[in-house]
Order: structure tokens, then sequence, then C-alpha cells
């Protein structure tokens, strides 16, 4: 790869407990420093020294920058992060898919820790925890007025110890205590199977850094199985992101070489890349694993899943497909997740989580704020897709970029469409759990997969009669 990538450590997007983010350790000096601000540093000091001298009780100095440091870059944007010892640790743990914890990918709203999705298999998952619970306490700590990370420090530890969450689950109008042992977390981030003779479906629930390698050896067993694929369903639903060199491998399987999949932009010059579907730019020690592929897999026909919970890694992949015209975009507006952020170390075990550049699909379109629109609109259910309307995406964060392309727009129809949401859920919080617990993905009752099937059988598909692309909202000065 070239030059700015060898200096470059690792870079991942998406993020555990939150959202998802994008991650470059890098360990080169900065070139030049911006002139400081001397006359508001000055300030700075003398609020320092007030506080250590006129504060009620002794404040610890380390305590006092630290929490400086982390309200400065806190304001900037929801995925810029300062990390203490303990946080980094557990951040470099998170992009290895090995961690102690409940199983749980988050993100922040109202104060509260959202609950985006329990990974599958998890102990959050088995406990029965699902998107859009809000956790208001872990054990005996309210959430409201924590960071996201001390929110993570709290609900991890260690192996076979208890947490206790309080839920409060808006569908059922309703708060309970849930208690989760904790145990590592393996996450198994590729499934596959075949849906029936010619054509099959592979889900990737993360992008880490088995990912690639677990990704190919599941379409080996599909095409051993299956050797005259007449297509595939490639399932991003409710996939947070991850490593950045995944999603261009998973996008490289399906596209010919060296097309651009992603390409970035910033004030730094490094941060002005373009990434192709080439192993110089995913292949890591040397080893190429998509050269085990079948050459077939280049040209099957291919539907990708996607939904509000689909976020960076997977909409740079759902992107380059659509924009290429590989594969039919199908589902809900993605996330739209599309910053990168650079990881710095700031010494042996500390570092800067900041927000460096935007992501682009190969066309020029930012993904930030707005997301993927899929060629197809399709409903959750034949029913429809009745809570869409309250579900969190970027352009709903508290400080979010925006896509830095024209002006954000004020979608009016929103407040209505929430209010009939809302009237929804409460005639669904009278049915019982059973009732209300959504289809497993990967079923024969997955209203979008089998969508996806018609599709590639050249069969009607039921397109939803509601749903239309939503439109970031202007930000507030």
């Amino acid at each position: 790869m070239g030059q700015k990538l060898k200096i470059s450590g690792w870079i991942a997007v998406g993020a555990m407990a939150g959202a998802l983010t994008t991650v470059q350790l890098q360990a080169v000096a900065r070139g030049a420093m911006t002139p400081l601000p001397l006359e508001e540093l000055q300030q700075l000091a003398a609020v320092f020294g007030m506080v250590k001298s006129d504060y009620v009780e002794p404040v610890d100095d380390k305590k006092l920058i630290t929490d400086a440091i982390s309200g400065m870059v806190a304001s900037l944007d929801p995925h810029s992060v300062y990390f203490d010892k303990k946080s980094f640790k557990e951040f470099r743990e998170g992009t290895t898919g090995r961690f102690v914890g409940v199983g749980i990918e988050i993100s922040q709203e109202d104060g509260l820790v959202k609950v985006v999705s329990p990974i599958e298999g998890s102990p959050a998952d088995r406990a029965g925890l699902k998107p859009n619970d809000l956790i208001t306490k872990i054990d005996d700590t309210f959430v409201k007025g924590l960071s996201l990370n001390e929110a993570v420090k709290k609900m991890r530890g260690e192996p076979k110890t208890k947490v206790l969450l309080t839920i409060f689950r808006k569908d059922e109008n309703r708060t309970f205590p849930v208690s989760i042992t904790r145990e590592e977390i393996r996450t198994q981030s590729v499934r596959s199977k075949v849906l029936e003779p010619g054509y099959a479906w592979i889900r990737l629930s993360q992008f880490q850094e088995r990912t690639v390698e677990d990704f190919v050896t599941k379409l080996e067993q599909i095409y051993k199985q299956e050797p005259k694929l007449k297509g595939l369903v490639l399932d991003l639903r409710n996939d947070p992101g991850g490593l950045l060199d995944a999603a261009v491998a998973v996008s490289a399987a399906f596209l010919p070489e060296n097309v651009t999949v992603v390409s970035t932009n910033g004030q730094l010059a490094e941060s002005k890349f373009t990434y192709k579907a080439s192993p110089e730019f995913y292949a890591r020690r040397g080893t190429d694993p998509l050269k085990r592929l079948p050459a077939a897999l280049k040209n099957v026909p291919l539907v990708v899943l996607v939904n509000e919970g689909s976020a960076s890694a997977s909409e740079i992949v759902a992107g380059a497909l659509q924009d290429h015209k590989r594969a039919t975009i199908m589902g809900n507006q993605t996330f739209g997740k599309g910053s990168v952020q650079t990881v710095r170390p700031l010494g042996p075990d500390t570092g800067l989580k900041l927000t460096t550049a935007r992501y682009y699909t190969p066309s020029g379109k930012s993904i930030q704020a707005k997301g993927i629109i899929p060629d197809m609109m399709v409903d959750e259910t034949l029913e429809g897709s009745p809570f869409a309307a309250l579900r969190t995406r970027e352009a709903d964060l508290e400080k979010h970029l925006n896509s830095g392309q024209g002006a954000d727009v004020k979608d009016p129809a929103r407040e209505k469409a929430r209010e009939e949401a809302m009237k929804r859920l409460e005639e669904e919080s009278r049915k019982s759990p059973e009732q209300r617990r959504p289809p497993e993905f990967g079923s024969d009752k997955d209203f979008p997969l089998m969508q996806a099937l018609n599709q590639l059988k050249g069969r009607p598909v039921v397109t939803s009669k509601t749903m239309v692309e939503r439109k970031a909202e202007k930000k507030e000065d």
C-alpha cells in the first residue's frame, strides 16, 4: 500500500459502544503545531487554580485535567473521545471481537444508554435485551450524566460477575431490572445458510479482525454445497461497522479489481485518500484471503439488505456495491455514520479518538448524516415498518457532523410520523412479549429476506408504500 498507509497502524470503522466508529492508529508526530490561543489558556489555568484553592474540598490534579480534556473533545461531535488507561485498553479489545462484558452495541439518547443491538449469542441477547431498549441504571448508578465510555466501563468487568441493568422499554412503556452475568464475548461476526437450492444468505453482524477470514470460509462452504449458485443475499442489517480494511475486502470480493471502494477527505493531507478493491488496501501480513474465492462470485446476482442499524463500514460496503451497480440495495435508509475517527496515542496507555475526515462513496456522495438510500425500500414486515420514525440515526445525535454537501433539510412530516408511531407503540404494548418478538434474521419469516429472494428470482417484490427517504434535520446554531 502507499506510504501513507504504511505509517498507519490499523483503521477501523464503526464503534463498539456506540456507535458505531472508524479507527486509525498512528504513531507519527504531527508535522506542524497550530498556534495556541494564549489568552484562553491563561483563563483555563486561572480556573484550574481557583478550583484547586477555593473548591469546598480537595480535587485531584489528574482528575481535573482529564475531565477538562474529556469535555473539550466530547463537545465536538458524538464520536470524538478521550481514552484514559482503562477505556483505551477496552477500546482496542473491542475491535478484536473479544472482551468481557454483557455483549451489546450501544449509543446515547437523551442522556441515557440506548441498545443499538445485542450481539448475537451474548449474555445480553440471551437475557432478552432488544434494540432501542434504554438503560437507565447500571447497578446502583444512574446513567443520566455518564459519558458513553463511563457507562461501558461500568458494564465491563471480570468474567462470571453480575451486573444489574435497569431497562426502560418504550414499546411496552415499562421499566424493569435485568441481571446479566458477564462473560468473555467472542463475537461470531459471520453467519450463513443455503436458503434453497441455488440461493444463499450470508450475514455480517460486525467487521472485526477475523471477519474476512470467516467470510471467505462461509462462502467456500456455500459454494461446496451449491457450486452453481444463482443468487446471494448479503445481510448487513444492524451491523454497526468495524474495521475499514474488512469493509474494503468484503467489497472487493464482489467488485472488479482496483475500482474505488471509498474515499476520505479532511483537513490533513493524509486524510485525503482513496481505498480500492486491491489486496494492498486490505491484505494483512501479505496474504490475500479472497484468492480462495471462486471467480463466479464476481458475477453472481447479489442483493444487500440494510436498515437503520447498518452503520459506518456497512454503509461503505453498501455504497460501493450500489455505485458500481454490482448489487441491488434493499431495506431502509441506513444510519448515516460517515465520519473518520483517527486514534492517536497520547502516551503508553492513553489516547485521543478525533474525527478527522468524512467518507465518500465511489461516486463522491457523502455518507455522513445521510446514509445509503436503498434502490428498493422494503418494510420490516408485510404490515409495514410502524416504528421507523422513532429510530435514531446519525442526524439525530446531538452535535452531529453534517454531510458537508449542502444544508440539511427540515422534514415537516417527521413529527407527525413520530406521533403516529407513538400511538402504534401504545397499541403494541398490549400484546404479549411473544407476539411482539421480531422474526429471526435468516428465517423463513424474515420478510425483507424473502423479498430479497424474490428479487434474485425475478419475482415481484413487495416494496414499501409509505417509506420515503428521510432528510437530515437542520442543526440549530
